[in-house]
């Protein structure tokens, strides 16, 4: 008989919808080819909406949320990995159709498994989680276009949130002028804190009015928000700016023209957290290892919670009422 294990479930059927911590049995869990024994998981925005009735991202019910997981190897069918070894699991189909990371053992395709660097704890590694990844990435691509310490301002919007905060951080450890932008006045202390050069409001990066083009105020920026902000930002980057855009928290519309890309080379570049090629998910994590690791990394860590304490978290950052990251450990 298989050993019970504790998990967080959500259900979806004819007598209603449910989100709670259950018991259930390791032969509830889907076959793959790695099976980890959970240390850390995270609590991330797509996590909040798996926890809603219609927050369509699950597939189908029942089901364990979660999209990161770390912790350690206890069988592996995948050659590449073995009893013992400490490893990553983000993104992919995790917590959405392959039940997550909220569950005190995960069964994953090793295809979607990344040894841990050296350099990085388990828990560090779920500090960063798919937020500090995509942080990562975005550096790492405005980087490859070019971007540079001595070449101007970096705007972070949604800087108190999971992606914008380690971006903050990661671009002021390599020696950028950053510039944080957030909603929450009362977190400008917080952003320099992180590194921050300047701290700004939201109405100060969109305006009252967004033009086809505007005044040019930074070289580069990190977007985790979408919708009028990105429009806004478009509109004042420098010639031949680059702008790293990986959310929709302002909304999927976007009131641009083609002005800022025609007239200025504004360069959009798209980030995708779930299906970045393992070749270079490997170079980031490595590179969160080293290079772009903050100093303070505990810094951002708002909470350390048990599954128990996991709905009150999912409320929280659907209300956008989170600061930093809150990691989940099993």
């Amino acid at each position: 008989m298989q050993k019970p294990i504790r998990a967080f479930m959500v259900n979806k059927d004819e007598q209603g919808f449910s989100a709670e911590v259950k018991t259930i049995s390791m032969d509830d869990l889907p076959k793959a080819d790695v099976q980890i024994k959970v240390h850390y998981s995270s609590v991330n925005y797509k996590d909040g909406l798996a926890s809603i009735p219609n927050g369509k991202i699950v597939r189908s019910y029942p089901f364990i949320p979660g999209i990161d997981l770390a912790g350690v190897v206890v069988a592996s069918a995948d050659p590449r990995f073995r009893e013992g070894d400490e490893v990553i699991a983000t993104s992919y189909e995790i917590g959405v159709s392959h039940y997550g990371g909220y569950s005190e053992y995960a069964n994953v395709p090793g295809d979607w498994v990344v040894p841990l660097p050296e350099g990085l704890t388990l828990k560090e590694a779920m500090i960063f989680g798919t937020a500090g990844f995509t942080a990562a990435l975005s550096v790492h691509r405005l980087e490859e276009n070019g971007v540079s310490p001595e070449k101007g301002k970096v705007l972070v919007t949604g800087a108190t949130g999971g992606v914008g905060s380690i971006a903050v951080s990661i671009l002021a450890k390599r020696g950028y002028h950053v510039v944080a932008s957030t909603g929450k006045e009362s977190e400008h202390d917080y952003l320099y804190k992180l590194g921050a050069k300047e701290a700004v409001s939201r109405e100060e990066v969109t305006g009252e009015k967004i033009s086809a083009l505007d005044k040019q105020l930074w070289q580069a920026a990190v977007d985790p928000v979408g919708g009028k902000t990105l429009a806004a930002i478009l509109s004042k980057l420098h010639y031949n700016g680059s702008v790293a855009v990986s959310g929709l928290t302002g909304g999927t519309d976007v009131p641009t023209t083609v002005f800022p890309f025609i007239l200025r080379g504004i360069n959009l570049l798209g980030i995708d957290s779930v299906y970045c090629p393992m070749e270079l998910r490997k170079v980031i994590w490595e590179r969160l290892a080293t290079d772009l690791k903050p100093d303070r990394l505990e810094d951002f860590i708002d909470e350390e919670i048990s599954l128990d304490l996991l709905p009150n978290a999912l409320s929280k950052i659907l209300a956008s009422q989170m600061r930093g990251r809150v990691i989940v450990r099993l």
